[in-house]
């Protein structure tokens, strides 16, 4: 099987547009369909035709293109099962523990509430893909709009258990400031020093921040790193409850 080639482009002002493309079959997904022009300018650059939607939530800059990219392809929209209801188009839903096939490519559907109430990360285990959207961001997590820090915090601890490797692609392109907040957290934490720089160059220079990978996060996230000692000391929670230092550094994150 061969891999899935995969195009990334911006939407908006900083939502991230993705495809997913099966060459042998000639399938291709949309994850969530920010706007539709970036997303036809996409797939008109490489010969694609829409074929899936996979919505992660309900927000409307995740599926505002749903309709008219339906209407334009007919392609087939799943979206996630607790929030089905508020999905423009939705053909089928997923809940927490499901798995289907895209072209032969396995899809676990791992429900993360947190960011909304419904929200769902799509993730290819063969393939070492995950698509987090607005749950985590590469050194943030998503704003908590619809469940407390706690269910976060279990939405997290699932996507740590992902083999280190794994290649996240995530919903916005935050990392600048998600970079600069988490130095504030952890300010001695070398390799998070150098990634931040590394940022900086990249987006500076015009290119993005995507993908990041699971053991970057564990490594530079502050929101994966709340057992850590040193930021526990420097938040004044040394013995604090894990979901309690990760609602703290969420707290602090909204104020910054």
């Amino acid at each position: 099987m061969k891999p899935l080639e995969i195009e990334v482009f911006l939407c908006r002002s900083d939502n991230f547009g993705v495809l997913l493309h099966d060459s042998e079959t000639g399938n291709t997904v949309s994850i969530d369909a920010p706007e539709e022009a970036p997303i036809i300018g996409a797939l008109n650059r490489r010969g694609w035709t829409l074929t899936h939607i996979f919505t992660t939530h309900h927000h409307h800059d995740h599926v505002e293109a749903n309709l008219s990219l339906k209407e334009k392809f007919g392609c087939e929209i799943n979206g996630p099962h607790d929030e089905a209801i508020a999905i423009p188009g939705i053909d089928r839903s997923s809940a927490d523990g499901d798995e289907f096939e895209f072209s032969g490519h396995r899809v676990q559907v791992i429900a993360t509430p947190g960011h909304t109430a419904g929200h769902i990360c799509y993730y290819l285990p063969d393939d070492g893909l995950l698509f987090a959207a607005d749950t985590l961001f590469a050194m943030g997590c998503g704003r908590l709009f619809e469940r407390p820090a706690a269910d976060m915090w279990k939405s997290f601890q699932k996507l740590m258990t992902l083999p280190d490797e794994t290649k996240v692609y995530f919903g916005h392109e935050y990392t600048l400031s998600n970079a600069r907040f988490a130095l504030t957290v952890d300010p001695e934490n070398e390799v998070l020093k150098k990634r931040a720089v590394e940022v900086d160059t990249l987006r500076n220079e015009g290119r993005f921040t995507i993908p990041t990978t699971i053991g970057l996060e564990k490594q530079t996230n502050p929101y994966m790193r709340v057992a850590d000692a040193a930021i526990r000391t420097h938040l004044g929670l040394a013995d604090a409850a894990d979901e309690d230092v990760f609602a703290e550094i969420r707290t602090r994150k909204d104020k910054f």
